[in-house]
């Protein structure tokens, strides 16, 4: 019980852990990693991983979406994303997915960790940081997955580039663009 309260006493809440970074500070990881899961302490988010949660007049607060993928990665080399964010473009589209995109390097397909499924797609290029210029391109990109009529969408994406920077649209286009964006999107510009 005594390496069990030293383990505690390095955990912080609202972090992520994988069982590797917590092993140098005990020598029964498991046991006492498997102890803090039975007494509602810690949550095993999948093998190897948990989450030391935040409480809230609510309950336990899950972890942050992005520390959680940083710490399943091993890696801060990726973007988070979602289709929910298409709506900010101005496009037409309204649908509301329950759905959250990792473009990454490392892995591909659905991976559930803890209560949430995340996407993971092995792309070879990304930003490092979300732009309105990659939404738009990443939108054109998937475009035949979208709820909307893509005809409408398409029509509002010419009128919405008029309004955008050019230069940065045209880099973003020849970075991430698949092939049937780029000819759409040079069409346009």
């Amino acid at each position: 019980m005594k390496d069990l309260s030293r383990l505690e006493k390095y955990i912080r809440r609202g972090e992520v852990y994988r069982r590797e970074d917590l092993s140098h500070f005990s020598g029964a990881v498991d046991r006492e990693l498997a102890r803090l899961v039975q007494d509602q302490v810690m949550v095993k988010l999948r093998n190897g991983l948990y989450h030391y949660p935040r409480l809230s007049v609510f309950g336990k607060v899950p972890p942050d979406e992005k520390k959680l993928v940083s710490k399943f990665l091993k890696d801060d080399n990726f973007l988070l994303t979602s289709p929910n964010l298409y709506n900010s473009l101005g496009v037409g589209t309204t649908q509301l997915y329950n759905k959250s995109i990792v473009y990454n390097h490392k892995r591909r397909g659905a991976i559930r960790l803890g209560n949430r499924i995340f996407h993971f797609v092995d792309k070879s290029a990304f930003p490092k940081k979300l732009t309105i210029e990659f939404l738009l391109v990443d939108l054109l990109n998937n475009i035949s997955n979208i709820a909307e009529d893509s005809s409408l969408v398409l029509n509002r994406v010419k009128e919405r580039v008029s309004s955008m920077d050019k230069v940065k649209l045209k880099k973003s286009v020849q970075a991430y663009g698949n092939p049937r964006t780029k000819s759409f999107m040079m069409a346009i510009l």
